[in-house]
């Protein structure tokens, strides 16, 4: 639930994997200069990530899923089409990779999550691979769970949850910040409003 309440309030714009090779990382070395890599193009270039560390069925080999908010102009390295053989599905396929990740550390796949749809399937791919190998997820500094706002008695439909704590809320409801209406929800107004974990 945590993880799809820190889902829905970015705009997560790719899903991607990446893969090390043995020519140019150790796994251990691949995990510490991967991890770095991020935090780097989170400080510098705003990326934002939510992935989890998964090894594969066959090889045991690690690699690192995850879904990325990678802001316009961000991007290091080309993205390039590349058609290949998956021996997963036993057939060529065309992948979109990028060179800079490439380069530095072995296979790396970029899919562009187009829409709601796809979002809610790579977040049930990532919950998939937490509860079959007990890793933890893994997330950029900065990613609220929640945003603030405060209600108005006629946006409440009514009381929920244990000891009547919770609110449920018509689906437009306003969003006030210290008493200044912002608007009603919508993805423009919340990204006015203060967040929270």
């Amino acid at each position: 639930m945590r993880l799809a309440r820190k889902v829905n309030l970015q705009k997560f714009n790719y899903f991607c994997t990446f893969t090390y090779d043995n020519k140019k990382h150790t796994e251990d070395a691949f995990r510490q200069k991967l991890r770095d890599c991020f935090k780097h193009l989170c400080n510098r270039k705003s990326w934002k990530y939510i992935g989890v560390w998964e090894r594969s069925p066959d090889k045991n080999r690690l690699h690192f899923h995850g879904i990325f908010l990678i802001p316009e102009g961000t991007m290091p390295g080309k993205l390039e089409e590349c058609n290949d053989y998956s021996l997963v599905n036993h057939r060529r396929q065309t992948t979109i990779q990028n060179t800079y990740f490439n380069e530095r550390f072995g296979r790396s796949d970029f899919e562009p999550i187009a829409d709601k749809s796809r979002l809610t399937e790579a977040r049930a791919y990532l919950m998939k691979y937490i509860e079959k190998s007990g890793e933890k997820l893994v997330y950029s500094k900065g990613l609220p769970t929640y945003f603030v706002s405060d209600i108005m008695d006629e946006d409440i439909i009514c009381t929920i949850g244990q000891e009547d704590k919770k609110l449920l809320l018509f689906d437009d409801f306003n969003c006030w910040d210290e008493g200044c209406l912002i608007g009603k929800v919508s993805p423009e107004v919340i990204a006015q409003l203060p967040k929270s974990n």
